[in-house]
């Protein structure tokens, strides 16, 4: 498709699903100096990546990020933020809560590290109102059942808030990556909303499996079944079935701005799949709405306070 072709059919995609917009679990929103950093390994082609070229598709400022966000009939995402070592967390979680308050359409999002004090500020973050939290196990390079997070473990599961996990072994394995680790934090605690980001590339069968046996556990599409990630870590074709199956627990992601295609090669992806215009709406959409207690959103959404429908279920 071209520039014109491809933005046709992102602001087209909504309205032919009859759906009041597009909910992104995994956009990434941090401090300048942060993202000016990520943009800068993305540009070194480094280990974490595989060594793969990764050209930023859009390098823009923040503003000019949230209206193209925006303009692709986005109507809530998130700003996630990870830290890389100890004594950043807290930080992070200040300035995101600050971009959530000036950004309404934002689902305010936090992190923790496995670090002294992290139960503190969790606790903190829990009673500003965070909707959602990120890991980046690969880059921050723990244990997610480290003992330093039993305490935070604890308050996320009592909760009830979903945590979105970079734990698969893609773009490059780490210490830590793969379902063994997270198999061992989940049986001590089989009630989080583990949110598996990438679907768990490249381990999908094994993550596919973990969610059959704990039914807390959900996934998130970003980067997959796109022509980039199927050439390196293709999903197993025998498990497509199964996406059909757990339609109800697989949320639309997208890694914006740091793809190197297309916003709406992302949504193309999902379509070519063939599994059909309701699964697209749930995956796309209602899950998230549903998971969020959105509502129904007619405009940029104003998500300060959940909303659901006297029966207390969103649509």
């Amino acid at each position: 498709m071209t520039g014109d072709q491809d933005l046709e059919y992102v602001t087209g995609f909504p309205a032919r699903l009859e759906l009041p917009g597009i909910i992104d679990v995994h956009t990434h929103f941090m401090p300048d100096q942060v993202l000016r950093k990520v943009w800068g390994y993305f540009d070194s082609a480094g280990p974490l990546l595989g060594h793969r070229e990764w050209p930023i598709a859009y390098r823009d400022e923040e503003e000019v990020r949230l209206k193209t966000l925006r303009g692709f009939g986005v109507r809530a995402f998130t700003s996630m933020v990870y830290p890389h070592k100890p004594q950043m967390a807290a930080w992070l979680n200040e300035w995101s809560a600050d971009f959530a308050a000036r950004t309404p359409d934002c689902l305010h999002t936090s992190t923790f590290y496995p670090e002294p004090g992290a139960a503190e500020y969790v606790r903190a973050a829990i009673e500003s109102g965070t909707r959602i939290f990120k890991l980046h196990i690969q880059v921050g390079d723990y244990h997610p059942a480290d003992p330093l997070l039993d305490e935070v473990w604890g308050l996320v599961q009592e909760a009830g808030i979903p945590v979105v996990t970079h734990c698969g072994s893609g773009p490059a394995a780490g210490q830590f990556t793969g379902p063994g680790p997270i198999a061992q934090l989940l049986r001590r605690f089989p009630r989080l909303r583990l949110v598996i980001a990438h679907m768990g590339a490249p381990e999908y069968s094994e993550f596919l499996d973990l969610a059959a046996e704990y039914p807390s556990v959900l996934f998130d599409t970003t980067m997959n079944f796109t022509d980039f990630f199927e050439a390196a870590d293709p999903f197993p074709a025998v498990d497509l079935p199964r996406l059909r199956d757990f339609g109800d627990r697989i949320l639309f992601g997208s890694d914006f701005p740091n793809i190197l295609y297309s916003y709406g090669h992302a949504l193309f992806a999902l379509e070519r799949l063939g599994l059909g215009d309701d699964w697209l709406r749930a995956v796309c959409y209602r899950n998230a709405a549903d998971l969020f207690a959105l509502g129904r959103l007619t405009g940029p959404a104003t998500l300060g306070e959940p909303t659901t429908r006297s029966s207390g279920t969103a649509v």
